[in-house]
């Protein structure tokens, strides 16, 4: 298990989720302020982060298939793939919605994963490369942060 202060294992979980430049640095700021503290402030960052990146879809628990194809379509990794998200919209379940989103998305080469945002009420979003998925659930597993698949 990686020390949850681990700067080359949040570097590395970083990069695997998103590419965006200005991701890495706020996350490792947040490691430095923190050292030691381990208060949740450098996945905080990572959130943040992804969300200011515009990487990240954020879901109520009451919503439906149709809010989450609109959620998806504006991430840049399925903006690029034009998948077709009618599967998804076809259902006012979202746990149904989500595995079909997930399921459209690996025909992709995607994955549809939830990080914890330790908001049970809501869901946070991200479309990574299928092939590092293995990798980021092992990582955040290692850093005692939580990650979740669909499928």
């Amino acid at each position: 298990m990686a020390d949850v202060n681990d700067m080359a294992a949040w570097k590395r979980l970083t990069g695997l989720l998103d590419d965006d430049e200005l991701l890495w640095p706020r996350v490792r700021e947040a490691l430095d302020e923190d050292e030691g503290d381990n208060d949740g402030d450098a996945w905080e960052a990572l959130i943040g982060g992804l969300d200011d990146a515009g990487a990240l879809a954020y879901l109520d628990a009451e919503d439906t298939g149709m809010e989450l194809a609109d959620a998806l379509a504006q991430l840049p990794r399925v903006f690029r793939l034009q998948p077709d998200l009618g599967a998804v919209n076809d259902t006012d379940d979202l746990a149904e919605a989500l595995a079909a989103a997930d399921a459209v998305l690996a025909a992709g080469e995607c994955r549809l994963l939830e990080l914890d945002d330790g908001d049970a009420e809501a869901h946070a979003l991200v479309v990574v490369p299928a092939e590092n998925v293995d990798e980021i659930l092992e990582l955040a597993g290692a850093l005692d942060r939580s990650v979740a698949t669909f499928s």
